[in-house]
């Protein structure tokens, strides 16, 4: 596939004009750490749809089309009941909107655990239909042989290991993890485990800060945190809840905006003009030419 993308402008108004830039590679991201160091940390945001990829693309250096579209788009309680019909759909939009991050698409639950060959047969759906970078999936040591036959047959993975949302039934809550010794040690077991497999970097999620900074240390690839350490190579946030969109977020988000009092305040105001027939006014009706 091209790392170039140029969107046509001429059909809709959710494809504005881009500035034409060159789409960063998975080889670019893995690459920004060397020797052990990440100079600039990488930053990733989660987006679902085309116009949110056009908003957040050339702020990111990765764009995370996340299974938690589940709980933020539909409402779900989980990202368990979350289809791969679903990611591939929100994928593809992702994919349109932008030209310059790397696009990674979640796995589903259910769609990677079976065995080598049907995580194969998931994620080369995932990138024929949506034409993303890679995929992304949950798991440590139990999926070192899964992610080993994926990037031996040219899919590129990021793995993701701490706290495994799509594990939440098994773990009992969404809780940071690390706090005993055994968990600590099946943390850094996990990480060494998906890099040597050949995942080309981690999400390290929901873990105590000094096990994130030692995993970090430990391994050769980027390790991105959320509610981990600012010493991660990087960063990811549901973007939904860094804009301030719930009212309800976990510990480690923090709210850059109030965007659902603006969003409230703005509906409120259209309501109120409508309702005083003041909209629409003359601007934005057709009137007669004299």
């Amino acid at each position: 596939m091209s790392t170039t993308f140029t969107l046509d402008t001429a059909t809709s108004r959710a494809n504005p004009t881009p500035s034409p830039l060159r789409r960063l590679t998975v080889p670019a991201i893995q690459q920004r750490k060397a020797g052990g160091k990440t100079a600039e940390p990488l930053v990733m945001l989660t987006a679902y749809t085309a116009r949110q990829a056009q908003l957040l693309d050339p702020h990111c250096d990765m764009l995370l089309v996340g299974d938690s579209l589940g709980q933020v788009i539909y409402g779900l309680p989980s990202t368990v009941p979350v289809s791969l019909d679903m990611m591939c759909a929100h994928g593809a939009a992702v994919v349109r909107g932008s030209y310059h991050s790397v696009v990674l698409v979640d796995m589903p639950f259910g769609s990677y655990e079976a065995s080598p060959a049907q995580a194969f047969e998931s994620a080369a759906r995932i990138l024929k239909e949506t034409g993303c970078a890679g995929v992304k999936l949950e798991g440590g040591e139990a999926m070192a042989e899964t992610i080993a036959f994926l990037t031996q047959r040219g899919i590129p993975v990021c793995a993701h290991v701490g706290l495994t949302p799509q594990a939440v039934n098994m773990l009992g809550g969404y809780g940071a993890r690390g706090r005993s010794a055994a968990e600590e040690d099946k943390i850094l077991r996990d990480g060494k485990a998906v890099a040597d497999a050949g995942a080309f970097a981690v999400v390290v999620e929901g873990v105590i800060e000094p096990i994130a900074i030692a995993l970090t240390q430990a391994l050769a690839i980027p390790t991105i945190g959320i509610g981990a350490s600012a010493q991660c190579d990087g960063q990811v946030l549901v973007a939904e809840d860094m804009l301030g969109l719930f009212e309800r977020v976990p510990r480690f988000v923090k709210r850059y905006a109030d965007m659902a009092t603006l969003i409230s305040e703005t509906a409120a105001t259209y309501a109120a003009e409508v309702r005083a027939r003041t909209f629409p006014g003359e601007e934005q009706t057709y009137q007669p030419k004299k």
